[in-house]
């Protein structure tokens, strides 16, 4: 069975969805970058980049720094201080052979 929505609580849902996706992210500081790249084709700086994409087709400037900075909730600096650890050697020839993407 399929609901029909109506177009402003589709994007209610959705900016939910992204929240929760976002708030999961934060919450998950242990999976690296170059894990989700690996596995699911995007990270943390994809979804920023997104982010700032769909800010500026609406007009909006968002710099690169202020979008990570609202995925990562802090700025990226500290993050990647806080938490990015260098990438293993399995990790780097599983990225260097990963189908192109993003």
């Amino acid at each position: 069975m399929t609901t029909e929505l109506d177009p402003q609580t589709t994007i209610e849902l959705e900016a939910a969805a992204f929240r929760s996706l976002v708030e999961h992210l934060r919450a998950r500081s242990d999976v690296q970058n170059i894990d989700l790249m690996n596995l699911a084709g995007f990270c943390r700086n994809c979804l920023s980049n997104w982010y700032r994409e769909a800010a500026e087709a609406k007009g909006i400037e968002l710099s690169k720094e202020a979008s990570r900075e609202i995925v990562y909730g802090m700025p990226y600096a500290e993050w990647q201080q806080l938490n990015q650890r260098e990438a293993t050697e399995e990790q780097k020839v599983a990225f260097s052979t990963r189908q192109p993407g993003h």
